[in-house]
């Protein structure tokens, strides 16, 4: 089934669940409004990599504002934002560990034949379609250049 079709059918049960699926309700509403936006923007329907750029977005911009939260000593937002991300990230594919990355990177430098910070572009080029929705690319840009830098 394709994500797209899942959000729909999602979003029906949540419907259907009243009180308790209210809030999986309001993220899978905002995630298609994004999806039909972008759709209406480019002017063409989006394919699955396309939804899942989407919500790679949506879990990005929650992360951030999640850290902004914390250091305004919010809870009650903290709290809030922490249940939006349970709820998109069971649409994104298993996450990769930092490990798994690790090794990953370390795949892209050798075959890129990558040897200095200015090669960074390169490797991330290389590197970003085999973790695209897999893996935080604040967390990939980080090890790539402490790969780079050695």
């Amino acid at each position: 089934m394709l994500l797209k079709e899942r959000l729909a059918e999602d979003m029906k049960q949540a419907m259907k669940e009243k009180e308790a699926g209210k809030l999986r309700l309001s993220v899978i509403r905002m995630v298609r409004a994004s999806i039909k936006n972008l759709e209406i923007d480019r002017k063409t329907e989006l394919d699955e990599s396309g939804v899942l750029d989407v919500l790679a977005r949506e879990v990005k911009m929650r992360r951030d504002s999640l850290e902004e939260f914390k250091k305004a000593n919010r809870p009650d937002l903290v709290d809030s934002l922490e249940r939006e991300l349970d709820v998109l990230m069971a649409y994104l594919p298993k996450q990769l560990t930092e490990a798994e990355v690790r090794s990953l990177v370390q795949e892209a430098v050798a075959a890129t034949q990558a040897v200095g910070p200015k090669d960074m572009g390169k490797v991330m080029a290389a590197l970003m379609p085999k973790v695209k929705g897999c893996a935080d690319g604040k967390l990939v840009n980080t090890l790539v250049k402490e790969q780079l830098n050695q």
